[in-house]
């Protein structure tokens, strides 16, 4: 009797075990928000639960085309957050981009959420992510995207989908007369920005703390990061920020008179007839709208300097201090452009260096050359490749991190990242295997090693200086969400931008000094 009393009570603690532990995970998988239930998906091999296709706002379709984000409205009954939502109006550019969204749909203003199973009593930081794609192209699907090992790592991660192109960027005299502030255009970033303030009311329920979200982003991502912090309504959400290649510094803003111009344009060069009017580019589908845009040249339209999202230049905006004052982690890579975007089929010499540069500056060619010497092949390759990623981007970058520093309080850490990404698989490739260059670190190749998503994406060839890289350059990524601060134990200590110097990462990491760089960027921001 004894020994069935002993087994009738394991399996009595068995049963209590498991029924606490299916208790536990139905706590965390279905929560309650403004809008109603969400049920979440577990994801035991890292104890995360993710919440994918959360509406944050209102479909943008029909009369909301070209206006401003509108709260999302509530739902019954529950949200079964288990597979991605529609990606944004785009077209298919960019190889690297690997998509898991249930389609495409200007109905897109989604979001996604990986929050780490167990919960204590101290809220988790959270990170908000926007992806890069220059404004034309992205997902909050990406595989390189993936929040659920930052979330293993105890940071509730977010990816954010906004309307790009045409759909998100395009000011028009007609749309700005509809307005209360007399502008238009920036409607990309005012979803982001709508998403933003989304996380910082409903993050607590999924275990986050709305007083510790990081915004960060790549590329385009970085350009609008560095934008929200200018912008009112961001900046009490925002407790500090990450930039990867690209700021709103650079030559990424129009001004509203120039993006209003363009919109003209663009409406007469779209539509057919005599009605020009947006109620006319209301009435066309979204896949017309975006094929007639795309085959008028006008794919690709920037930020504009709106009045609402943006009040004043980000100069201005940063010298009379209306900005985020909060810890600032930005960096470029060492090749964001190649010295064939200068050369063309041109050989490598002096002569056709400055032939090149010539004109690209007609006037002042010679103190470009001087800033961006060389003399052997390998210098002068080096020289055009330093030129072509600063003009791109990498100007821009530090102009951001520069004035932040200047014009604020918080701490600032600059980076160059210098490990090359291995090779695409054949498979990704149109089947030819792709050269890589050993010039340095290409635009984007960071991503998957600073969020930890090598093993997510199977597009390249990995191998184990890969993972050794990413663990490292992860780990600053990971101190710096959680204390505004990227140094931490077994890491080569990273000084303040304030001292000019900056981390180089790579599989040995080391600190080098900004002087020289600083009077690139200075001498080329003066021509």
């Amino acid at each position: 009797m004894r020994q069935v009393a002993r087994i009738f009570i394991m399996l009595a603690a068995v049963c209590l075990s498991a029924c606490e532990q299916s208790h536990n995970e139905v706590e965390v998988n279905f929560i309650e928000i403004n809008q109603g239930r969400v049920k979440g998906h577990f994801i035991p091999q890292l104890e995360v639960v993710s919440f994918k296709g959360i509406p944050y706002a209102q479909a943008p379709v029909g009369d909301r085309r070209w206006q401003a984000p509108l709260p999302a409205t509530k739902w019954r009954g529950v949200l079964n957050a288990d597979d991605f939502a529609h990606k944004c109006m785009q077209n298919p550019l960019f190889s690297d981009m690997q998509f898991r969204a249930s389609g495409m749909s200007e109905d897109c203003l989604f979001l996604n959420i990986w929050a780490p199973q167990e919960r204590t009593e101290q809220k988790f930081p959270v990170l908000v992510y926007f992806y890069g794609g220059g404004f034309i192209a992205g997902d909050g699907s990406e595989n390189r995207y993936d929040g659920a090992d930052m979330a293993s790592n105890g940071i509730l991660t977010v990816t954010v989908n906004y309307r790009l192109g045409v759909f998100g960027f395009m000011a028009h005299p007609q749309l700005s007369s509809e307005s209360a502030y007399a502008g238009s255009g920036n409607y990309g970033l005012l979803d982001q920005q709508a998403a933003l303030i989304w996380v910082a009311q409903n993050i607590a329920a999924f275990g986050g703390d709305p007083k510790r979200i990081t915004i960060a982003g790549e590329s385009a991502g970085s350009i609008s990061a560095s934008a929200q912090t200018l912008s009112a309504k961001s900046i009490p959400h925002i407790h500090g920020v990450i930039g990867e290649s690209g700021s709103i510094m650079g030559r990424f803003v129009s001004s509203l008179a120039q993006s209003e111009s363009q919109g003209l344009a663009l409406a007469e060069a779209v539509l057919e007839g005599e009605d020009l009017s947006i109620a006319a580019l209301r009435a066309l589908p979204a896949d017309e709208l975006l094929k007639r845009a795309t085959q008028a040249g006008y794919q690709q339209l920037l930020p504009t300097i709106d009045g609402k999202f943006l009040t004043d230049t980000p100069q201005k905006l940063f010298e009379t201090k209306k900005f985020a004052d909060v810890p600032v982690l930005a960096g470029v890579n060492s090749q964001e452009g190649s010295y064939q975007q200068l050369f063309g089929e041109e050989e490598v010499t002096q002569e056709n260096y400055l032939l090149a540069l010539q004109k690209l500056y007609p006037d002042n060619f010679r103190k470009i050359a001087a800033l961006y010497s060389g003399e052997s092949t390998e210098e002068l390759k080096r020289a055009a490749q330093d030129l072509m990623s600063d003009r791109f981007i990498s100007e821009s970058t530090w102009k951001w991190i520069n004035a932040a520093t200047t014009y604020g309080s918080a701490d600032s850490y600059y980076y160059l990242y210098d490990h090359i990404r291995p090779a695409m698989k054949s498979i990704y490739n149109r089947g030819q295997r792709q050269e890589i260059s050993d010039m340095g670190a290409v635009h984007s190749a960071e991503i998957e090693y600073v969020l930890g998503n090598l093993d997510t994406n199977p597009i390249y060839e990995w191998e184990k200086e890969d993972f050794e890289v990413s663990t490292m350059a992860q780990q600053y990524f990971i101190n710096f969400i959680k204390t505004g601060n990227p140094n931490g134990d077994h890491l080569l200590p990273w000084p303040k931008f304030k001292t000019q110097q900056q981390l180089v990462i790579k599989l040995e990491p080391f600190i080098t000094d900004l002087k020289k760089v600083e009077e690139r960027y200075l001498g080329l921001s003066s021509l």
